[in-house]
């Protein structure tokens, strides 16, 4: 049987001051929270050469699981604006919307952010590092993409797949959820 205090325990997102994700998830992992801070490399060209840096994933935002009634220790971070949420009320992240962006950024495949929520065809990864994953399918520049949503911030990231790698999710499938839209969302 689970304790109250391990079930009372969810992913939420931190809604931070510009460019001060790393800041925030070095703080929070110091106070031993536990803080996911996805990123990506990117390729920049200053004056003189080129660069590899990571970049944030989902900018403005730092993940962390913590039990929302012991939320102080979290909302007085330096550089935390505040706890993604309806209205007053934060609002967990799903933690299968976490395992996936933690799954897809663990894989060697290239990962960069998507904008916007896509409602186009679900499926599930039938092969490659991300077998079992469900997410939505794009084509861009003739390669196929996953993207994996995170609802809540109406954000979502592409993956590189294989085209092999895919089937179509049947609708009485389990494994395949429809998307659900979280209007009037903010910091609360």
């Amino acid at each position: 049987m689970l304790s109250l205090e391990l079930t009372s325990d969810r992913w939420y997102a931190l809604h931070v001051r510009s460019r001060h994700e790393k800041i925030v998830f070095a703080q929070l992992d110091a106070k031993q929270h536990n803080v996911f801070f996805p990123v990506y490399s990117a390729r920049h060209k200053w004056a003189d050469r080129w660069k590899t840096v990571l970049l944030p994933l989902f900018p403005g935002y730092v993940f962390c699981r913590f039990d929302v009634a012991k939320r102080s220790s979290v909302l007085t971070t330096s550089g935390v604006i505040g706890i993604v949420g309806a209205g007053t009320r934060p609002v967990p992240v799903e933690t299968s919307e976490i395992e996936a962006i933690q799954w897809a950024v663990k894989s060697p495949l290239f990962t960069e952010p998507f904008p916007d929520l896509v409602r186009g065809q679900r499926v599930v990864m039938t092969g490659g590092p991300l077998t079992g994953l469900t997410g939505t399918l794009m084509e861009i520049r003739r390669n196929l993409r996953l993207v994996l949503s995170v609802e809540l911030l109406q954000r979502s990231v592409l993956v590189e797949i294989e085209r092999e790698w895919v089937a179509v999710c049947e609708p009485v499938k389990s494994a395949c959820h429809g998307f659900i839209s979280s209007s009037n969302t903010h910091v609360a």
